[in-house]
């Protein structure tokens, strides 16, 4: 597995490219523990689908947690409230790109990078939009 994320996303020491190294890592996980059978290089449709969704609910939240993340955790009355509203987010964050991805598939869309990139855009403006109360 670290050798895909390696050949996915090189350290390159931003923040971000170690969120996304995290995303990537924690997709490819999740998708282990779905299809334990699953050979990370020849995924089949499916596996590959999963991956990328998940993948892509992942690196949104990880983005708005490195955001606005602190101040949540800074605002809210107790760490044990911090900590749910963190998973709260990443819950919803889930529950969208996982809506998305489904409309994409039902409308008969292939998931391209546009389609992707539109994907994290939305899912980003719709959890700042729904969560903006919590980092205020």
């Amino acid at each position: 597995m670290d050798a895909v994320v390696e050949a996915v996303r090189p350290v390159d020491g931003t923040q971000d490219a170690e969120a996304e190294r995290a995303a990537i890592r924690d997709a490819l996980s999740e998708l282990l523990t779905k299809f334990p059978e699953a050979d990370l290089l020849n995924l089949e449709p499916e596996q590959r689908a999963f991956a990328i969704e998940r993948f892509t609910a992942i690196d949104v939240f990880r983005r708005f947690e490195l955001d606005v993340g602190k101040t949540i955790v800074d605002k809210a009355p107790s760490a044990v409230t911090a900590l749910s509203r963190l998973k709260e987010v990443r819950e919803y964050v889930k529950q969208s790109v996982a809506a998305a991805f489904r409309k994409l598939r039902n409308a008969g869309r292939s998931l391209t990078s546009g389609h992707i990139s539109q994907v994290v855009r939305d899912a980003l403006r719709e959890t700042f939009d729904v969560f903006e109360g919590y980092a205020e």
